[in-house]
């Protein structure tokens, strides 16, 4: 089991170790420099654009340590080896991401409650904004190259967090020029008001992700669907039922029941479930691991006690 989540070791973790350095690091004089020019310009914007940078410093610096807790073996107090430590870990920073979401909206409501004008739109921010963007576009293709290699949930997601980010510092800029040209200084808590809402949905968003990981969910069925077809294309296997399919990391742990000729030898169901292991394996990308009981076909009194997993009709109804 743990042999299969070590696939290529050495070369995946030295990715994901490395991908989260660049994050680290970029994210942390990105972030510096912003929440220096929004504190010393005055803008909400700014300074909520720091914070989210900010949060990005943290990601990546959970990111080293899951690296190095995933590559440990599995033990007496964690069978199923560490690999969940990802999702764990990640649905405590949702929580981050919220509270620096809310504090960013309040402060921008507050403004325009009280309608704090920001100081004058000074060139040193807009500067530094434009640098932001150029550097977050490059922090996201760095991570997106290096998750790719990986095959890195948590560096993909990184990648996709920093295409947001993007969007973000864009959207600061947009304000910073009109607030200058219109002198209009509800436009800055209007945008960050906007940013702030946009960190709150991600949050939200990451957090839902992880727990249905963490209750073993799954939004799509398309994975069960390939499952199905590979085990119908499989001589001798019918019948498959009990399907269930979990995420551990960015691995599949799979475990279902099927049914063969009750003549066969032990050795001949077993060859049986070994073919359709490999034809799995071969379907379905980064398997962490497969358990396949078989049963005698015909035999189905015990099917009405069984209260969980999948049949292929479950899929298509």
């Amino acid at each position: 089991m743990t042999k299969n989540l070590e696939a290529g070791p050495i070369d995946r973790l030295k990715y994901i170790k490395t991908a989260a350095l660049i994050a680290f690091w970029g994210n942390l004089v990105l972030s510096a420099l912003k929440l220096f020019a929004g504190i010393k310009g005055g803008s909400l914007s700014v300074l909520g654009d720091g914070i989210d940078s900010a949060t990005d410093v943290l990601v990546a610096g959970i990111a080293l340590f899951i690296s190095y807790l995933i590559s440990r073996p599995s033990d007496k107090t964690h069978p199923w080896g560490h690999g969940r430590a990802e999702t764990t870990a990640t649905m405590a920073f949702s929580f981050i991401i919220l509270y620096a979401g809310l504090q960013l909206v309040l402060s921008a409501l507050k403004g325009m409650i009280n309608r704090t004008a920001p100081a004058e739109t000074e060139l040193l921010s807009v500067v530094i904004i434009v640098i932001s963007i150029a550097g977050k576009l490059g922090l996201a293709f760095s991570q997106y190259l290096l998750g790719k290699k990986a095959n890195s949930a948590i560096t993909l997601a990184n990648a996709q967090n920093m295409r947001n980010d993007v969007v973000i510092s864009v959207s600061v800029l947009l304000g910073l020029i009109l607030s200058y040209f219109f002198t209009l200084p509800v436009i800055d808590s209007i945008i960050a008001l906007l940013v702030g809402l946009w960190i709150i949905k991600n949050a939200v968003k990451l957090f839902l992700e992880m727990n249905m990981e963490l209750m073993d969910g799954s939004e799509s069925s398309e994975e069960y669907k390939t499952l199905f077809s590979v085990i119908k294309s499989v001589e001798g296997v019918t019948n498959p039922h009990k399907v269930r399919m979990r995420k551990i990391a960015s691995m599949w742990d799979i475990d279902l029941d099927i049914e063969v000729d009750e003549n066969l030898t032990v050795h001949e169901a077993h060859k049986i479930a070994d073919k359709l292991e490999e034809e799995i394996k071969q379907a379905i990308p980064d398997v962490y691991d497969i358990v396949i009981h078989i049963e005698p076909a015909g035999h189905r009194r015990h099917h009405r006690r069984e209260q969980f997993g999948l049949k292929e009709s479950d899929i298509t109804e």
